[in-house]
């Protein structure tokens, strides 16, 4: 028996294939383009597969449609991508792969990874924010993904902008939400160049960092999770973290007690990999249940 993995992200597709114990066999990406275009690259990943496939967990960008009631369950939605409004994931997968499908959005992924296998194992809640051309949020407690209506949209909650920040944000819908002002693409809009290219100690790492730590406060005062997690290309700039750790103490303001700092606000031990675990997990579960 062999599970599948497709991390749809908006810039890539990232496929993997495993083995019962989750053990990846093989793994191949391919560019964001047009679904047609980029369906047709993933199915021809698993064909060589497709004997031996027994399940397929899915993590995409979305908007998505969650609810299996739906007529239009399994579809990527009000996405900004074009191409991708309004189209058939999971409908599409199965015309080519009779298997059960597991479905969520790409963080809720990366979440259930970090929950099972990384830095929330052992823990009864994580939640997980990606902080990178967009900013996304899912958030686990006792196993269970923290939805009602829909999934969450934690990325685009609305925060303080920072006193010397007259930003207005990147994000077509709101503006200065956290995604408008702490994204990637905000952060090159702002400084006129990538986070990557910018030294530890530039100023514009004091204004992010003021971000992220606001979204940890949110997220401790609504959830009390045992862990967050920030995960994304933004926060492999290592020095980050510990400007988000020193903001939100400030912020906290010893309101309420949190675990110790260095085990609270975390990266994600399973680095890129965590969207992958989570959905081959997710894979796995799924078809034992159907």
């Amino acid at each position: 028996m062999i599970y599948g993995s497709i991390e749809a992200g908006g810039t890539k597709f990232v496929c993997s294939v495993a083995d019962q114990e989750l053990e990846i066999i093989e793994r191949q990406s391919f560019p964001t383009t047009t679904p047609k275009e980029t369906i047709g690259l993933v199915n021809g990943f698993f064909k060589e597969y497709a004997a031996e496939l027994v399940g397929i967990g899915v993590g995409s960008f979305g908007p998505i449609d969650i609810h299996r009631d739906s007529p239009t369950y399994g579809y990527i939605t009000s996405t900004p991508k074009l191409a991708w409004q309004n189209f058939d994931f999971v409908g599409t997968i199965k015309e080519s792969f009779q298997v059960p499908i597991a479905w969520t959005t790409d963080v809720n992924a990366a979440a259930y990874g970090e929950y099972l296998f990384g830095n929330g194992s052992g823990l009864s809640s994580a939640v997980y924010y990606t902080i990178g051309t967009g900013i996304g949020g899912g958030a686990i407690f006792d196993g269970q993904f923290v939805e009602g209506f829909s999934h969450p949209e934690m990325g685009h909650m609305l925060i303080q902008p920072h006193p010397k920040d007259s930003f207005a944000g990147v994000c077509p819908y709101h503006g200065n939400c956290l995604e408008g002002v702490a994204s990637g693409p905000a952060i090159e809009k702002r400084a006129g160049k990538k986070g990557q290219e910018l030294d530890e100690e530039d100023a514009h790492w004091e204004l992010i960092a003021y971000y992220l730590a606001q979204c940890a406060y949110n997220t401790t005062l609504m959830l009390s999770p045992d862990v967050i997690i920030f995960g994304g290309g933004v926060m492999k700039q290592r020095h980050v973290l510990n400007k988000v750790k020193t903001a939100f103490k400030q912020l906290l303001n010893d309101y309420v007690e949190v675990p110790d700092l260095d085990h609270y606000l975390v990266t994600p031990k399973l680095e890129d990999n965590a969207g992958t675990y989570g959905c081959l997990a997710l894979a796995k579960e799924h078809q034992l249940h159907s």
